[in-house]
């Protein structure tokens, strides 16, 4: 059976508070929370699996924020939320034949991608701006797209909802953040579902990390809500930057002997 001392529970509840107060800034919290559960000796799919069961909180947690303010309707967005629940679902169960060293290759580059759009897109605020795609259209592609994404890897899901509210839905960076949070909790609701099924998941790491995540996302919703695109902004694109680099470090991907690392 799997043990963990007293000390590295608190440092993976103090990850789980800091996680929880980025991801519902600008996403990344996984960037926090997955190392921290592997150094804390979680097999990779055990570490995936709780991982998904803490973000619930902090998704959750981001959710209930936004929505009480207003900046998001539930009603109205409960059969995109269902699209993104369900592509994880489809996502974690064919992770395993997906062709990772594609997604590994592609992925910094993304992100870094996203990055220089929102540093250097000028007068991004929070107001809307003309749509691009008729929302029916946009859940029904790349709602599920990206939730199909973060069932099967999830790294920089935060980041691509935004991009995409932003770029083709005309959300503002508040907007966006608040509908983002919501489809990132409908696919962290199908991918928890998938690996509690198949066994990869530690019950009580997982609902004492949650609890912080909780009280993390809510600080850091409040922060988003008051600071809007000022806080937001900055955040996105660093935590991009992060994710790209830690990527990059990581020895087997296939995209350091491309570039010369």
């Amino acid at each position: 059976m799997f043990e963990i001392s007293v000390e590295v529970v608190l440092l993976l509840v103090m990850a789980g508070f800091v996680a929880g107060f980025i991801d519902a800034i600008a996403g990344g919290g996984g960037l926090i929370t997955v190392p921290a559960l592997l150094l804390a000796g979680l097999p990779p799919v055990d570490a995936l699996g709780t991982n998904k069961l803490q973000s619930l909180f902090g998704s959750g947690s981001a959710v209930i924020s936004y929505a009480s303010k207003g900046h998001v309707d539930l009603r109205k967005q409960w059969p995109s939320a269902l699209a993104s629940a369900f592509a994880s679902v489809a996502g974690a169960l064919l992770a395993t034949v997906l062709p990772s060293s594609v997604l590994d290759f592609m992925l910094p580059l993304l992100l870094i991608g996203i990055a220089i759009y929102f540093l250097v897109k000028p007068n991004m605020s929070d107001v809307d701006r003309a749509q691009r795609m008729t929302p029916f259209v946009f859940g029904m592609t790349l709602v599920p797209l990206i939730g199909f994404y973060d069932g099967a890897f999830g790294p920089g899901t935060g980041s691509f909802f935004m991009l995409a509210f932003v770029s083709l839905a005309g959300f503002g960076v508040l907007k966006a953040t608040a509908h983002t949070k919501t489809l990132n909790f409908a696919s962290n609701i199908g991918a928890f579902i998938t690996f509690t099924l198949v066994g990869a998941m530690h019950w009580k790491i997982g609902l004492v990390m949650g609890a912080a995540q909780f009280a993390g996302a809510r600080l850091g919703a409040g922060l988003a809500m008051k600071g809007g695109a000022k806080v937001i902004k900055p955040l996105l694109v660093t935590m991009c930057i992060l994710l790209a680099a830690k990527l990059l470090l990581e020895e087997h991907n296939p995209l350091r002997a491309f570039i010369g690392l």
